[in-house]
């Protein structure tokens, strides 16, 4: 493991995914013979999905002749959870002249040290509620029932097996790439013939 708050191991890349009131840093070190960092400016903003009112706002300071950036945790702390669009931009400081350079998502994650959200994945938050269903209609008999001319239906045990096997394998695979994110080998057997 690398000492992250050192410069020299920063990330030379804008970070997939970070979580709520944790030090975010990064560097660009494939901007400064096009755009030196004594005459431009790096920048970004960034966009809540759903919400296009939350925002934030990143500038970039100068290391030699990259950029980097350094997000102190307190500045993270006050972060909204969720997935942010976000947008590079060089601005030329003679002028104020911009243009877009890059763009990407920020999946922005709640602090479970004090968040009370739900800790859940999508995916797996789907594959509990499939659990449920399937385990409730487990002591009831009819598929569809009628009264006064209205038609209530369940969706067939055998569509919610399928729905349940689709999401499991979906859920494995997620907890998969998350172990092998954190440098652990998974379970999973690779098959050879010769």
């Amino acid at each position: 493991m690398v000492n992250l708050f050192d410069i020299s191991n920063y990330p030379d890349s804008e970070p997939y995914e970070f979580i709520v009131g944790d030090r975010v840093t990064w560097k660009r070190t494939d901007l400064g013979s096009d755009y030196s960092n004594s005459s431009y400016t790096l920048s970004y903003r960034a966009r809540l999905e759903s919400s296009g009112s939350t925002t934030f706002a990143i500038t970039a300071t100068a290391s030699g002749d990259d950029y980097k950036v350094e997000l102190a945790s307190t500045a993270t702390a006050i972060y909204t959870a969720g997935r942010y669009h976000w947008s590079a931009y060089i601005t030329r400081d003679s002028d104020s002249e911009r243009i877009q350079l890059d763009s990407g998502t920020f999946d922005v994650k709640a602090n479970k040290a004090t968040s009370t959200a739900d800790p859940r994945t999508h995916i797996k938050k789907v594959l509990d509620s499939i659990e449920s269903v399937i385990e409730g209609r487990a002591s009831k008999d009819q598929e569809s029932l009628s009264v006064e001319g209205m038609t209530l239906s369940r969706t067939p045990i055998e569509d919610l097996l399928v729905l349940h096997s689709k999401y499991k394998g979906m859920y494995v695979r997620e907890q998969r790439a998350e172990r092998m994110r954190n440098g652990k080998n998974h379970s999973a057997k690779i098959f050879t013939r010769f």
